[in-house]
């Protein structure tokens, strides 16, 4: 006997079977159990997600002779024969192939007869959006009012391409991408029933690489059984599909982390000399940063359960906010990645923005790793070294220490409108302006907190309380020197003879609210 491939040996004989599109399946088993039946059913979604699958298994339901119901026997003349692509009165079209208007007339002239062997004559005209505009003229009349005995299912990848006309006379079913969830649970219970040995790490790539798509997915496994001698093992997986080994990737993160551009660009080579498939690592480690997103933010979320140790480790040292940057640069870069023909320097690229647009955070004490190359670093006037002991001298220290911390967001905004108190041991008394009230969280005082300790080890503790601010805070020291800024960008404006020369030959004046200095 012929092998016949898993897509077609898997195809769902009956709804039970169908994996996913519940959302559908409620409405027709509904629909054919309580004998509410349209005569048009319009079936959309991308390929390989159920769209024929559902008709034919609808038109064993419309004609199983134990009678119309939302389980067809699967055993009668009907059923095997609907199966086997033989039932007389299903006939199947692939309109991409029929497209000129006198092949739609020969299709419709034999609507009005009745069907030769079963309950009604069903139509199944798949992608039908390639058809003409003539075509759906010609089909326009029948639709609208077709005999009794007559069922049309359509079914298209492309519900905008057709006309509205067509549309409003059809009950429209849209299928959705499987989940890759979804799919590995069924490529698991596939490969279970055909006896192959898997690993878990090959059923989730290929579930992946399915992109939504079952029949896809089959086709992959299909692929991939013979590829690893009859087994699924992840280093066969990854090979087959020219993707990197996971381990790379985690090396290019924990590296990022440590903000040691050598070892990313050792990382890059192992890549270029294991497959040079730079988008698929790219890929990889954008739902790296995914999962170390879910890990952070939603603990105890599914997303998050069977992720190594590793990216547990990788939420612990990266940031929120450094995760959720390097997500967005990952994926903005991904055009430059997938367009440029060298794909390694666009990759390198993308990987040193991520590096260069970090900022100083806990792990790198202010510099990079003795191991990254070196670069030269912009600081303001405030961004000196630290000292052993922070206050030993001021109470002004605590502007220079807000600079140094490097804080972004709402933790940034809480410091520097907190107004320094004192200290005893290694807890600072600091007081916030009840204007700013909004500001002070558990989540905003942990990430102060957690930034003072990189810079001056030990268990430093903030006591925030609200009140009359009675000196000047960092942010309003910021917002002076900001405005002496422009006063003296002004003077120098109302000064310039060329700007002079401007307002004399055209009468005009200068905005001066719209003056901004250079920094």
């Amino acid at each position: 006997m012929s092998y016949q491939v898993l897509a077609r040996k898997w195809r769902p004989r009956n709804f039970g079977e169908m994996v996913g599109q519940e959302h559908v399946l409620k409405a027709l088993i509904n629909a054919l159990d309580y004998d509410r039946l349209h005569h048009a059913f319009l079936f959309t979604g991308t390929r390989g997600v159920g769209k024929t699958t559902i008709a034919r298994i609808l038109a064993k339901s419309l004609n199983c002779e134990q009678g119309v119901s939302s389980s067809p026997c699967g055993i009668c003349s009907a059923c095997t024969e609907i199966d086997q692509g033989r039932f007389v009165d299903l006939i199947e079209v692939d309109a991409a192939s029929r497209t000129k208007v006198d092949d739609t007339r020969d299709l419709l002239e034999n609507v009005p007869y009745a069907p030769t062997c079963g309950r009604y004559k069903v139509y199944l005209i798949d992608e039908v959006h390639m058809l003409s505009n003539h075509s759906f003229n010609a089909l326009l009349k029948t639709l609208e009012e077709p005999p009794p005995h007559v069922k049309f299912l359509l079914a298209t990848t492309e519900p905008k391409k057709l006309p509205a006309t067509i549309l409003s006379r059809c009950l429209q079913f849209n299928l959705k991408r499987l989940s890759t969830r979804m799919i590995g649970q069924q490529l698991e219970k596939i490969s279970a029933a055909e006896k192959v040995e898997t690993e878990g790490a090959a059923i989730d790539l290929l579930a992946a690489a399915a992109d939504g798509s079952m029949r896809d997915a089959l086709s992959l496994l299909d692929q991939a059984i013979p590829f690893g001698g009859g087994k699924l093992h992840e280093i066969d997986v990854r090979s087959m599909l020219g993707t990197i080994d996971a381990g790379f990737s985690g090396l290019l993160l924990a590296a990022l982390a440590d903000s040691n551009a050598g070892e990313i660009m050792a990382a890059i080579t192992t890549i270029d000399e294991q497959s040079g498939n730079y988008l698929g690592a790219l890929d990889e480690i954008i739902d790296h940063f995914h999962k170390i997103a879910i890990i952070q933010l939603v603990p105890g979320n599914d997303l998050s359960t069977g992720i190594h140790e590793d990216l547990e480790d990788l939420a612990q040292k990266l940031s929120p906010e450094d995760v959720q940057l390097y997500y967005q640069i990952a994926l903005n870069g991904r055009r430059d990645v997938a367009g440029l023909p060298d794909s390694r320097v666009a990759f390198e690229m993308l990987m040193l923005r991520m590096l260069a647009f970090r900022p100083v955070s806990s792990n790198t004490h202010g510099r990079l790793s003795e191991a990254s190359t070196p670069v030269s670093k912009k600081h303001d006037e405030t961004d000196v070294s630290p000292a052993k002991d922070p206050f030993e001298t001021a109470a002004q220290d605590w502007d220079i220490l807000v600079a140094q911390m490097k804080l972004r967001g709402a933790a940034r905004e809480l410091a520097s409108n907190c107004e320094f108190l004192d200290r005893k041991d290694q807890t600072l008394r600091l007081r916030l302006a009840r204007e700013h009230e909004q500001l002070l969280s558990e989540a905003t005082v942990n990430r102060i907190e957690e930034s003072l300790r990189s810079i001056y080890p030990g268990k430093w503790r903030l006591k925030i309380e609200l009140g009359q601010v009675q000196s000047e805070t960092p942010a309003k020291a910021a917002e002076r020197e900001r405005d002496k800024k422009i006063e003296r960008a002004r003077e120098v404006l109302e000064s310039d003879p060329n700007v002079n020369a401007l307002k004399e030959a055209f009468n005009a004046e200068l905005q001066s609210d719209s003056v901004r200095p250079v920094d």
